[in-house]
């Protein structure tokens, strides 16, 4: 039985990620030239997790003209990532509507489980004034003590509904997140969004490329069948 579906956000319900990694490619270019890949060491973490793994350190900042301190620089990272989220655009990933108004119309329980703060959220609502009415709940990065791949952010998303982890479908695209699910023991759904196929496929339970023709029922039976062949 499924109770509950936990979305991520970036990637899963919205077409954002492309967006991000021009944003945080720039920013590992300027402080982390060594990091090449760094847009995509960082994804599903939360901010603050970011700035306590790779902006931290003096050694981090000695080729910036004009440092001063760490706090002065992560903090002027953060107000360049505002400025980029209020231009952002937030367009669905194809077919999500109708999916997660399926998912509803069954009595699924639904909830955002995001690394994202509630300043990029008021960014989303004010673009989707709906958005709220599909989540019965929206988790940001002030409600979880850990980043992903710890799974606390999807134990924590279970719990809003009462329900237990292997109750519930995990939504992500990012491997931190695929891997958050899993360990939390959710179903986990991968999204071919971010990432091919081929390369989250050992991560997940099942795998789809958007939405577009995806049911609850559909879904019903994938999970159903993975159920009977765990016991």
């Amino acid at each position: 039985m499924i109770k509950a579906a936990l979305f991520d956000l970036d990637g899963v319900v919205f077409e954002t990620e492309s967006q991000y990694t021009v944003f945080w490619g720039t920013i590992g270019k300027e402080y982390h030239p060594e990091l090449p890949d760094f847009a995509h060491r960082i994804k599903g973490q939360t901010l603050v997790q970011i700035y306590d793994k790779y902006f931290s350190s003096e050694a981090t900042f000695a080729h910036i003209e004009g440092y001063t301190d760490p706090k002065t620089e992560q903090a002027k990272i953060t107000a360049r990532l505002d400025a980029f989220e209020r231009n952002m655009s937030y367009p669905y990933i194809a077919g999500f509507e109708n999916f997660v108004k399926d998912l509803r119309a069954h009595g699924v329980k639904c909830a955002v489980v995001t690394s994202s703060n509630m300043v990029k959220m008021r960014n989303v609502y004010e673009q989707h004034p709906e958005f709220k009415s599909y989540f019965e709940r929206v988790l940001t990065s002030e409600d979880f003590a850990k980043s992903k791949p710890d799974p606390d952010c999807y134990l924590k998303g279970a719990a809003c509904f009462g329900a237990k982890p292997e109750e519930c479908v995990g939504l992500e695209d990012s491997f931190n997140g695929l891997k958050a699910v899993r360990s939390s023991g959710a179903f986990t759904l991968g999204l071919a969004t971010t990432n091919p196929i081929d390369a989250i496929q050992p991560y997940c339970d099942y795998v789809i490329n958007d939405y577009q023709n995806f049911t609850f029922a559909e879904l019903k039976q994938i999970v159903d069948s993975h159920c009977a062949l765990k016991k």
